[in-house]
C-alpha cells in the first residue's frame, strides 16, 4: 500500500486523537497541525493553511476519519473564530455538476484578449461570468459586480473570503447581493463556503436579498452555476443550470425557438 502523506497523517492524528463516539463536531486549532507534525516527526507544511484548504476544496478526509460518520453523511472543516477549526457532519459537503443536465447556448461575448491571457482557472471562470452577464441570465435580476475577493471577518468563524460580489436590482425595485464562489481544475466546491457567504452577506449587507451562487468550470467553455438557500437542514441547491459559450454562428434558429417557447 502507498503510504499516507503528510497531510493526511497529520489531519487524520488531529482528528482520532479527540473523536470520541456519537460526537457530530470535533473542535482543533491551528497549532494542533504544528504539535502533531512535530510529534509524527514530519516536516512542518510551509503553508499550514494549505493542509485546511486541500480537505475542504480538493480531495476527501482520510478513510479512517470518513469511517467515523454516520450512514448519509461526512465530515467537513468549518471555521470556528481566528485560528481555530471544527470538524463537523454533513450530509452534502461537496456540490458536483449533474452530468445530466440539459445545456443551454450562450453566444460568447467574452474578449479575445481576455481568453489569451486569463492566469488561471478561478480567474477565467470569473471572467466569463462577467463578460456573458452569466449572474444576470441565471438569476434573472439586472446585476452588477461590486467586488473582488472580498475579505472579511465574521464573528465565530474568522476570516472570510468571498471570490466575487455582485449586487442586483428586480423589476419591482427590491435590491440583491449575489456573494459568487468559483472553481476551477480539482477543486470542488463546498458547503462550507456559501455557510461563510451567507454569514458575511447577514453582516455587510443586511438589508438587501442574499442569493449565494456557486461556478464550476465542466469544460472550458461549459459553465455549472448553483444556487443555494439555506435550510433546517443545512445549505442545499435551489437550482442549477449549465451554459454553454459558443460562437454566435453555432446558435440555429431552431434552438432559439425553442429557447423563446421555453421562456414564454
Amino acid at each position: 500500500m502507498k503510504k499516507p502523506n503528510r497531510y493526511v497523517r497529520i489531519i487524520e492524528k488531529i482528528f482520532l486523537d479527540r473523536f470520541q463516539t456519537g460526537m457530530r463536531e470535533v473542535a482543533f486549532e491551528r497549532e494542533d497541525i504544528e504539535r502533531v507534525a512535530k510529534k509524527l516527526s514530519l516536516k512542518l507544511p510551509k503553508n499550514l493553511g494549505d493542509l485546511i484548504y486541500t480537505f475542504r476544496y480538493r480531495g476527501n478526509l482520510p478513510k479512517t476519519v470518513e469511517e467515523k460518520a454516520p450512514p448519509g453523511e461526512s465530515w467537513i472543516i468549518r471555521p470556528a473564530g481566528r485560528g481555530r477549526y471544527c470538524f463537523a457532519l454533513s450530509k452534502q459537503p461537496i456540490i458536483k455538476p449533474n452530468e445530466a443536465l440539459v445545456e443551454t447556448k450562450i453566444p460568447n461575448a467574452t474578449p479575445g484578449i481576455i481568453e489569451m491571457y486569463a492566469l488561471s482557472d478561478e480567474q477565467a471562470l470569473l471572467a466569463k461570468l462577467r463578460y456573458n452577464r452569466l449572474i444576470d441570465v441565471f438569476s434573472g435580476i439586472t446585476c452588477y459586480s461590486l467586488q473582488n475577493h472580498l475579505r472579511t471577518q465574521v464573528a465565530e468563524l474568522g476570516q472570510v473570503e468571498t471570490d466575487e460580489i455582485y449586487v442586483g436590482l428586480d423589476h419591482k425595485g427590491a435590491h440583491y447581493v449575489f456573494p459568487v464562489q468559483v472553481k476551477g481544475g480539482n477543486d470542488q466546491l463546498n458547503v462550507v463556503q456559501i455557510e461563510q457567504d451567507v454569514a458575511m452577506c447577514r453582516k455587510k449587507f443586511p438589508s438587501l436579498v442574499c442569493r449565494p451562487i456557486g461556478g464550476q468550470f465542466i469544460a472550458s467553455d461549459l459553465i455549472a452555476l448553483f444556487e443555494f438557500v439555506s435550510t433546517e437542514q443545512g445549505i442545499a441547491v435551489a437550482q442549477e443550470k449549465h451554459y454553454r459559450l459558443v460562437p454566435p454562428d453555432q446558435l440555429t434558429a431552431e434552438e432559439l425557438e425553442a429557447y423563446a417557447r421555453a421562456g414564454g
